[in-house]
């Protein structure tokens, strides 16, 4: 019986010291939306492998500025998918291990409760000083709330009102602190298992602007590191697909 459980003891030690051979530093780059449900990914990968992730979120297209002037990160979850094909065409990625991680949903959204209502109709009645977005230029959100601001026709109406913010995150922040009645934002932000988590919204009709593919691809710094190559697999596994579900992506 002791033979049997020092041996059992060994071959723990010997798995945890080979895991800890093993075990590789991942610096990923994601997109500001993608906040909340990569911290938890985040967390499973580490549990489930033994590898470690180090995560910087913000702005796609800040994002593109600073792995084309050699970035460190090893893996980008883009906000669209126009910018890790570019980098891909740019050979700052490794071809073929660029895929639609989550399909994003626009939402405009108040903290406050009762404010928007679920047809959109609080934008035509502009009883608000300011509503937020995110920068066009390098936020696919902000892009995505520009494009229903035309589509209802109202872009010219409230531009006066709009307030911008940096990334979809600062955007957020404008709204929960009351900086602006309104805004727009993801609906990953403010949805939870089913439920808006607090506050008020419209769920944007996809009609309203094109599709928010959001694309993930292995960068160059993460080709030789199999930490960076197992978390571009991990995304695709079912666990990291039903938190991804959870946040009210399509998939």
């Amino acid at each position: 019986m002791i033979h049997f459980h020092s041996t059992i003891s060994v071959l723990a030690t010997t798995f945890l010291m080979a895991q800890a051979a093993t075990a590789e530093e991942v610096s990923l780059a994601v997109a500001a939306n993608f906040t909340a449900p990569m911290q938890k990914i985040a967390s499973e990968f580490e549990k489930d492998t033994g590898h470690k992730v180090t995560l910087a979120f913000g702005a796609t297209g800040k994002f593109y500025a600073q792995i084309t002037n050699g970035a460190p990160f090893e893996v980008f979850l883009s906000a669209d998918d126009e910018t890790p094909a570019r980098l891909e065409n740019e050979a700052q990625a490794v071809k073929g291990t660029r895929f639609t991680y989550a399909i994003g949903k626009l939402v405009l959204w108040s903290a406050a409760p009762g404010y928007v209502d679920n047809q959109g109709d609080v934008l035509a009645k502009g009883n608000f000083r300011h509503i937020a977005l995110a920068n066009p230029k390098t936020a696919p959100y902000g892009a995505a709330a520009m494009e229903t601001l035309k589509a209802i026709g109202l872009a010219d109406k409230v531009q006066a009102r709009v307030v911008q913010g940096e990334n979809i995150t600062q955007t957020h922040q404008f709204v929960s602190t009351g900086n602006a009645e309104l805004g727009f934002v993801a609906l990953s932000q403010v949805f939870k298992d089913g439920t808006l988590t607090g506050g008020s919204a419209w769920i944007v009709p996809p009609r309203h602007y094109s599709p928010i593919r959001q694309d993930a691809v292995l960068l160059n710094k993460g080709r030789n590191n199999p930490g960076a190559v197992a978390l571009i697999g991990y995304l695709k596994g079912e666990k990291a697909r039903g938190i991804i579900r959870s946040f009210g992506y399509e998939l």
